[in-house]
């Protein structure tokens, strides 16, 4: 819902470039005057860009002439471009939703849109700035008689003053996990192929930007590298079709064959999804600004969200009648809203005949019985949700067949999984089956490869995904760290949160499991991944990994009652890969989290964003192993105002979480 909505029609801002050859430099500066993006054509033929741009924070010249070269055989955009004419605008915006990090969400900016033609091409530039970052879109209209193009590539150079460092996935290669992959800090010189988005590079002490996409809808996914042409540089290209994919059937890591052929086929006329450089002066405010993604993404297209229910999962692994009746006793008792069955329910996941519009159990999974009609019956009665898992195989082939079938069966939802991404087929492909499942009424969470662009605010049913390197890959707090101020720059995470797992030994402790349900937003919050109810069955054949069953640990009644959308949220303490304190509101309640990586530290926390004059009583969990429980979590409770401070001495790989009631 949009609570209030202004656009003013500016004056065109045209500064001269040279005197020398008469060109206009296009500005455009951000409301709070601090972010500016300045483009203008290139002045002769080339063969390396048409249009060039850079960009200014606080006056300081962070990202140098950096050229956007469009690559097409159907147009010539070669030659040399002229501004025939300029748009101008300034928007003053909001939208609520019940589904974010925030439930009010600014929306302002100053937006120009720049008409360029050559002897052989139109393009048109759309620019915008926001407090939060700029960006910028390119659209081409229809010419030549031409009804749709194929674009060779698009390559954008962003060239800097220094080779700074970059936090950047894995080299893309063979059945190589790379959005899930280990996030690392490098030289921007050593950049490898497909290093995904968003790109966070450190420019200074108080200066983090991220490179980011949004609004990829219909087109080729982008991703960096490093430019060996230009020194300092980083170049952007888009994926090429996938011609034949072959997967590892244990990580489902993909082995992708891409042909070099045109990697964009478009009907004019059309937009390209933003090109995004996100500002900030760290990187905390770096990630409470990360609505800048959405943004630029269109208004829901859904009239009525009430069906669209966020909330806490729980995975039932033993895929029987009697599993999930225990699990759907266990989360209506636990203020948890949905139970999910994953791979094995519908026969092999791997195999390209198995049947999703069957319940036929993969021995290796279940030796059943599965009754989904009973158990969805049973659920429903208990006011719990089911979700179910389906592989890109079922639902590539099946996804019709199956929509309406699980509406009958009571289905509340799908995890969609291994979904092909990259190029454009798989990113319509993955966007349209979206938009279908939103019309019976289901919401999705896509695991594996998928990183977000912002298409949950158009179409919210999409509550979260995976593409990050969660607990199933046993991430130490380190990496925990690297990926909450980097990959959720770009949205919502599915983590799969461990508790009882041997894992979370290795990975960090108890109370910083628990404080990754504040840290790392998710909408779906899977908890327990691999734990399970306790009148369920017990399943041992190693599947799942090491299952335990969940107990009564005090400290549990935090899982019970973490919300998993918010009105507000603040980061109170951020150093990447080090330590990360985070503060969400929902109504009245504030929640917090801390997770401290490998040192041991203390940790300072003020509560100047309570209500002065206000009192609350705060619950605090920590990690204390004389506490003689299982899991060694303390709970502890204070009262709390604005003026109050607490430090918390962490040891090193653990956590602390606080749930503050007024």
């Amino acid at each position: 819902m949009i609570l209030k909505e202004k656009i003013i029609y500016l004056s065109i801002l045209l500064v001269l470039f040279s005197a020398c050859n008469k060109q206009a430099e296009i500005l455009i500066q951000s409301p709070d005057g601090q972010k500016t993006l300045t483009v203008f054509p290139i002045s002769e033929p080339t063969e390396t860009g048409q249009v060039s741009f850079y960009v200014k924070y606080n006056d300081r010249e962070i990202i140098l002439p950096s050229v956007l070269e469009i690559k097409s055989h159907d147009i010539d955009f070669s030659q040399a471009f002229a501004v025939k004419n300029v748009e101008e605008k300034s928007v003053q915006n909001e939208w609520t939703t019940n589904l974010g990090e925030r439930s009010i969400v600014p929306d302002h900016y100053k937006e120009v849109k720049i008409y360029l033609e050559s002897s052989t091409a139109k393009l048109n530039l759309i620019c915008r700035a926001y407090n939060e970052g700029v960006a910028f879109a390119y659209e081409i209209p229809a010419q030549n008689n031409l009804s749709e193009i194929k674009i060779d590539d698009e390559l954008i150079s962003y060239r800097f003053a220094e080779d700074y460092p970059v936090w950047s996935t894995p080299e893309r290669k063979p059945r190589r996990l790379t959005a899930q992959g280990e996030i690392r800090k490098i030289p921007l010189s050593e950049l490898k192929e497909g290093c995904e988005r968003p790109l966070l590079v450190e420019v200074a002490d108080d200066i983090k930007i991220a490179l980011a996409e949004a609004r990829l809808v219909d087109y080729a996914r982008l991703s960096f590298d490093a430019n060996d042409q230009v020194k300092n540089s980083i170049v952007s290209s888009l994926d090429g079709k996938i011609k034949d994919t072959k997967q590892d059937l244990v990580s489902g890591a993909v082995e992708n064959v891409r042909s070099e052929v045109a990697k964009v086929e478009i009907k004019l006329p059309f937009q390209s999804p933003w090109r995004v450089v996100m500002m900030a002066k760290s990187y905390g405010e770096l990630l409470e600004n990360n609505y800048i993604i959405q943004n630029l993404n269109d208004p829901s297209a859904i009239e009525d969200e009430s069906w669209i229910t966020p909330g806490k999962v729980l995975r039932e692994g033993t895929l029987t009648t009697k599993g999930g009746m225990a699990a759907i006793d266990f989360v209506a008792s636990h203020n948890m809203q949905y139970v999910h069955f994953d791979a094995g329910w519908y026969g092999n996941e791997m195999d390209n005949e198995s049947d999703a519009t069957t319940v036929t159990l993969d021995p290796k999974r279940s030796k059943g019985p599965f009754d989904i009609e009973a158990i969805t019956a049973y659920a429903k009665e208990k006011g719990v949700k089911v979700m179910l898992y389906v592989n890109r195989r079922a639902l590539e082939k099946q996804l019709d067949d199956i929509l309406p079938l699980f509406q009958e069966w009571g289905i509340a939802g799908i995890k969609y999984g291994f979904v092909r991404v990259g190029d454009q087929h798989a990113t319509a492909w993955m966007h349209e089956a979206v938009k279908k499942t939103a019309e019976y009424k289901m919401v999705i969470d896509v695991h594996d490869e998928y990183r977000p662009t912002g298409f949950s605010r158009t179409y919210p049913n999409l509550l979260t995904q995976e593409g990050i390197r969660g607990d199933e890959e046993t991430v130490p707090n380190s990496h925990t760290l690297i990926s909450m101020f980097t990959r959720t720059l770009a949205g919502a995470s599915d983590n799969t949160v461990c508790y009882y797992n041997k894992r979370v030994e290795i990975m960090g402790s108890h109370a910083s499991q628990l404080a990754k349900t504040v840290c790392i937003f998710s909408p779906l919050q899977f908890l327990y991944w691999y734990d399970k109810a306790p009148a369920a069955p017990v399943k041992d054949d190693a599947l799942w990994g090491n299952t335990n069953t969940i107990g009564n640990e005090p400290e549990l009644e935090f899982f019970n009652n973490v919300p998993t959308v918010w009105d507000e949220t603040k980061v109170l303490t951020a150093e990447i890969g080090e330590i990360g304190v985070i503060a969400r509101r929902k109504g009245n309640d504030w929640w917090i989290g801390g997770i401290n990586g490998e040192t041991a530290r203390k940790v300072d926390v003020d509560f100047s964003f309570l209500k002065q004059g206000a009192n609350y009583k705060a619950k605090i969990y920590t990690d204390d192993e004389t506490v003689k429980t299982r899991t060694h979590v303390r709970i502890e409770e204070k009262e709390l105002n604005a003026d109050s401070s607490l430090t918390f001495d962490l040891k090193a790989n653990n956590g602390f979480t606080m749930h503050i009631q007024l």
